[in-house]
């Protein structure tokens, strides 16, 4: 024990609390704006399915193909990793993961699509296929086949399909309540947003469907698609994206990138549009910086490159989105979208192989902090954060075991919830 310090104060105690009583309605908006991630499970990616097209075995039927694909071009673990450039000691286990997601649980988000995927159709086509896709998706639930995460996107709010936007959701929801209530994984995809106004309409439009049926207030969210350069950059040069997730009213669970509409929106050739393009690094970066904090989750595109033909020309399209997935981890765009069963073989090694060869060096980092052992890295409390955040995310898509995390971490789950996020912690997640 040293010397004991003589403390010594100038500022009387009411300075203090002065201070405090000023800045009470911005500690308030802070908690508001910026509450953080919501600590539930985000999807590695999400399927689109034209409402046409959706049937009761669509997703088991996705996964059929992604696993006939895989055995017809890359049987076995070493083939596949020759096409991808997966490292040797990690072709097995990520081959293996694979393989048995796609048995297990090939989709973890589904979006019945009523836009560009489906398309003018006569009011009463389009009823009841709202109508029908609500009833399978509620027996989807009901009998435990359902994807994590399933739901709608509508018409816009553009004046010309506003009003078929609006009634298609309506069917929808109340096919959903009609067959018992709204599930958990319900999410809803508002396309081409270009104003923070049709935002605002939308919410309306929930909070109406929400007192129709007693609904709690807030029950219904959804995401935001960008696809305009408007949703950027405003006419007054403010950044319009984050005028919409305040417009959303808390409501906003993520901003999807939309990368043709976009890329077409802003003059680039259709050769050239991709979600690696300098146009779209852009909005993706506006984007993420508007959602930061505000537990609005950030989701890429999609490549319009299938995987179909001949051997050779599979393995190209293959590596492209194989590499472009790799990339938008890197940039921390957790979740895109995949548009043929094709792409969910490198959809999930892309996302295993992101995790699993950075396992032992979060691992040991994060117990390092824990320990406070120190090491050749000085982690600070934000950097525990995100070394969480990484391995919970492995652990929800099935790319990491809790079992094995533990192992190298001495942590639990809970444990790893309070380091990622406040409101984790208590929350129940399941992962596949």
């Amino acid at each position: 024990m040293g010397q004991q310090e003589k403390v010594a104060t100038s500022l009387a105690g009411a300075v203090s609390e002065e201070i405090s009583a000023s800045l009470t309605s911005v500690d308030a908006e802070l908690a508001r704006r910026y509450p953080g991630d919501p600590g539930t499970r985000q999807p590695v990616h999400t399927v689109y399915v034209p409402g046409d097209a959706f049937a009761a075995g669509t997703l088991r039927s996705w996964g059929d193909q992604a696993l006939a694909a895989l055995d017809e071009h890359a049987p076995d673990a070493a083939s596949f990793a020759a096409v991808l450039g997966i490292p040797e000691e990690l072709a097995g286990p990520v081959h293996d993961r694979v393989r048995a997601k796609l048995e297990r649980e090939p989709v973890e988000d589904l979006r019945i699509d009523f836009e560009d995927g489906y398309g003018p159709r006569p009011d009463a086509e389009e009823d009841a296929t709202a109508a029908r896709a609500a009833r399978l998706v509620a027996e989807a639930y009901a009998n435990g086949t359902a994807a994590p995460y399933m739901g709608i996107r509508m018409k816009c709010m553009e004046a010309a399909v506003r009003d078929r936007g609006i009634r298609t959701t309506d069917v929808f929801l109340t096919g959903l309540m009609e067959a018992g209530g709204l599930p958990e994984g319900l999410v809803l995809t508002l396309p081409k947003v270009t104003y923070p106004e049709q935002v605002t309409a939308f919410v309306r439009l929930l909070e109406a469907f929400e007192r129709a049926h007693g609904l709690p207030d807030g029950r219904l969210g959804f995401e935001i698609q960008i696809e305009t350069s408007q949703s950027i950059l405003a006419a007054d040069g403010t950044a319009a994206v984050a005028r919409m997730i305040d417009a959303a009213r808390g409501r906003a669970t993520g901003l999807h990138y939309g990368t043709f509409d976009y890329s077409a929106c802003v003059g680039v050739s259709a050769a050239y549009q991709a979600s690696d393009h300098p146009a779209a690094d852009h909005a993706k970066a506006v984007m993420q910086v508007a959602a930061a904090g505000t537990g609005v989750r950030v989701s890429d595109g999609s490549t319009n490159v299938l995987p179909v033909g001949p051997t050779e020309r599979v393995h190209e399209a293959w590596r492209l989105h194989y590499g472009l997935t790799r990339r938008a981890l890197a940039r921390a765009y957790y979740q895109g979208w995949d548009m043929h069963p094709a792409h969910l073989p490198t959809r999930y090694a892309a996302v295993y192989t992101f995790y699993r060869e950075g396992l032992e060096q979060a691992a040991a980092r994060l117990a390092a902090y824990v320990a406070k052992a120190g090491g050749d890295v000085m982690d600070e409390p934000a950097t525990a954060k995100a070394l969480s955040g990484y391995l919970l995310r492995g652990i929800d898509c099935g790319a990491l075991d809790i079992a094995e995390v533990a192992r190298l971490t001495g942590l639990t789950r809970e444990d790893l919830d309070g380091f990622a996020s406040p409101r984790r912690a208590g929350l129940t997640v399941t992962a596949p």
